[in-house]
């Protein structure tokens, strides 16, 4: 072909560059804009696309964040890091306490080249133990390495052995779970990293120049013939692990572990104890929202003290092309990396006659909810239609491809319609940017807050799907130590590299006021300007039982202008207004404490948030914010009201004109014009400056009390 249209048989060879013959048919050639315009008018030819020079990318979660400009190692020139990497030497003097299943220490992303000193305030230390070497294993970035497991002992007795499960009585991570998490808060930077060739880029944390300390309190209970639970923590051990963390001076702790709903109250619950106690102590406390969704009502780790985080997706996708044996044409999402599968197509679902003839075959599903047996039928490849958020967890032990539901129908009709249907699978491609943006991921579990429903919760959302990241080699999903994985353990992590970098930025700032700056600044639509939707049954546009604040932004967060700031007291009066008795408030404050009378309202709780869950006629509600911007600041308010509420602040405008005058209050009156039970209507409150939008989200569902 490239002969009939270049001068000679030699210039067609010189022109050649590639010749593609297993994933599609096709070449590539070095042409003039005129030659490739002819050939794109050959009968024979389908596309002609221009060559494009690409960089390497992170896992993508800091591109998308724009949190990303950086070398690809630390003894490269770093002229070119900006913004808040820059700003902060990219966290280098932030330590990061993980509490989850410990560490893999040989992953090349706990490397410690090119950093200084470990930082004086540490007090921590490396435990040796089975298989842990602390003084080989430990360096100038993995600072600290404990583990924890005798409330977990104590628990379960004789059940748990290391010669019954895959485990080690040490901080070695056999589960995978604690490298990853802790590889997208803190770890080093590794480039040319990819998941069989997909997602390629340079693997590394939000903070990675911090130092990382791991807590090991979560162990792998699955028997060696498969039995048993995978991971279980213990509160008791969790407690300890907060102790030790708030003694060893870490800057944030990072804790992608959650309970069953309903949650028991704050007061009775001893990792919200321990946590308390961190942020008490101004250590931020990040949590994972669970991994409940879409389900209303199923958000946990909703302590008012603690920072919760959501999931969402990645603007990436991995296009899968599938082709029909009528040469139609369609794309699904995958993890296949081929060969390619040209074969058979059959149906199968629940009605399927065990002994249909599935075998060398692709196979069309739709429920994958249910645990058909097709898996173990000797198939060739299965497509799902039913696209989920996470292609991995089902994905490793057989080709499968994910469409929605109208594609499987499209493919569901061919088969109907055809004698022998076929089918032909190509490997994935990894793609980023438009048309991908991002989405509150399905399984993030959502508001409102069952516990405490005038608490919003989650806090923030952060992307946690499929992203890779440093595993155990015991992972069956890994390949080279590396991983796709995907949950609320992962977007909060996100979360936690983030806070380690502003905490560098502000060292005095407390905890709440970490929060109300991730929250107030946050993406209410994606970076691209997209707005954000929110995965489910339904898909719909995210609100903020969804993701709280929005998708995190970590370079507006850096200067929010205002913060909606606590301190321990505003906790105290929260479980005031709970209604806990004075003795079990003072349990969990460690000293004698006695409630204000009248007590105080849950409403008034200064968070970067207003939810009523329970409005009759009117409704005044009180908060204050504090100034962490330019010392002479004016700012208006900007209302957007909930459909049928009418939303009064008071005053409308905000003069900060000194040094001295760095807090002020305002209250906010809310009214329903609605006359029956409503559920949840959202809106805004915003403050600027005309730089500044300090924007936090009014939720207000009203309820008519039937009088007798």
């Amino acid at each position: 072909m490239l002969e009939s249209f270049l001068d000679s048989k030699e210039d067609a060879h010189k022109s050649m560059i590639y010749s593609y013959q297993h994933g599609f048919s096709g070449f590539a050639a070095l042409l003039t804009s005129s030659q490739a315009n002819k050939i794109s008018d050959h009968p024979e030819v389908v596309h002609v696309i221009p060559n494009r020079i690409l960089k390497l990318q992170t896992t993508r979660t800091w591109d998308l964040l724009e949190l990303s400009q950086i070398p690809t190692s630390f003894s490269s020139s770093t002229t070119s890091v900006k913004g808040l990497l820059h700003d902060t030497n990219m966290g280098s003097e932030a330590i990061i306490g993980v509490i989850d299943t410990g560490i893999w220490p040989e992953s090349k992303v706990f490397n410690d080249q090119g950093l200084g000193p470990i930082p004086k305030r540490w007090r921590g230390k490396c435990e040796p133990g089975e298989k842990f070497n602390a003084t080989i294993h430990c360096n100038k970035k993995l600072i600290g390495a404990k583990y924890y497991v005798n409330g977990l002992l104590a628990e379960m007795g004789e059940t748990f052995k290391t010669t019954t499960v895959r485990e080690f009585k040490s901080n070695r991570d056999a589960l995978g779970h604690g490298t990853h998490t802790a590889t997208i808060a803190g770890g080093s930077l590794v480039p040319n990293v990819s998941f069989y060739g997909l997602a390629r880029g340079t693997v590394r944390g939000g903070a990675p120049r911090a130092r990382i300390a791991s807590y090991k309190v979560c162990w792998n209970t699955m028997q060696k013939d498969g039995t048993g639970p995978g991971g279980s923590c213990s509160t008791a051990d969790m407690l300890k692990a907060f102790d030790d963390a708030i003694h060893d001076g870490v800057d944030v702790l990072s804790v992608s572990i959650s309970g069953d709903l309903p949650e028991d109250t704050e007061v009775d619950k001893p990792d919200f104890v321990g946590a308390f106690h961190a942020v008490s102590k101004g250590i931020p406390v990040v949590a994972a929202a669970s991994n409940e969704g879409p389900k209303a009502q199923t958000v946990a780790n909703a302590a008012p003290w603690l920072l919760t985080v959501a999931a969402t997706t990645l603007d990436r996708s991995f296009p899968t092309k599938i082709t029909l044996g009528n040469k139609q044409t369609l794309f699904g999402e995958s993890l296949f990396t081929g060969p390619e599968i040209s074969t058979g197509l059959a149906y199968w679902d629940s009605e399927s006659n065990d002994n249909a003839d599935v075998k060398g075959k692709i196979v069309l599903v739709f429920d994958t909810t249910s645990t058909y047996p097709v898996e173990t039928k000797g198939v060739a490849g299965v497509i799902y239609a039913q696209h989920p958020d996470d292609i991995v967890d089902r994905c490793h032990a057989f080709p499968c491809i994910y469409t929605d539901y109208d594609l499987g129908t499209d493919i569901l009709q061919y088969i109907r319609t055809t004698r022998s249907p076929t089918a032909r699978i190509s490997a994935a491609t990894t793609l980023t940017g438009l048309p991908a943006t991002p989405k509150v991921a399905e399984f993030s579990s959502r508001g409102p807050n069952s516990v405490s429903p005038a608490i919003l919760k989650p806090d923030i959302a952060a992307p946690g799907v499929s992203i890779l990241a440093a595993l155990s080699p015991f992972d069956p999903n890994g390949h080279d130590g590396f991983g796709l994985a995907s949950g609320t353990s992962m977007s909060t992590p996100v979360v936690s590299g983030i806070i380690a970098l502003l905490k560098s930025l502000h060292p005095d700032w407390s905890p709440a006021a970490f929060r109300s700056a991730l929250v107030t600044t946050a993406w209410r639509t994606s970076p691209s300007g997209e707005p954000i939707f929110a995965e489910g049954s339904n898909k719909k546009l995210a609100d903020p039982f969804d993701y709280g604040g929005g998708l995190v932004n970590p370079q507006r967060a850096a200067h929010p202008g205002l913060v909606y700031d606590m301190g321990i007291e505003d906790y105290i009066n929260y479980m005031c207004s709970k209604a806990y008795n004075d003795s079990s408030i003072s349990r969990v404050i460690g000293k004698k404490t006695k409630c204000p009378t009248p007590k105080p309202s849950i409403l008034d709780m200064n968070l970067p948030s207003i939810t009523i869950p329970n409005i009759e006629k009117e409704v005044t509600l009180t908060r204050s914010v504090t100034n962490v911007g330019p010392i002479k600041s004016v700012y208006k308010a900007v209302i957007e009201s909930p459909l049928g509420i009418t939303l009064t602040v008071n005053p409308t405008t905000l003069v900060f004109s000194s040094e001295d005058k760095k807090v002020l209050s305002f209250t906010v009156k809310a009214k329903t014009s609605h006359k029956v039970n409503t559920g949840y209507f959202f809106g805004s409150l915003t403050w600027t400056d005309g730089v500044h939008d300090v924007k936090i989200p009014v939720s207000v569902q009203t309820r008519i009390m039937i009088k007798s």
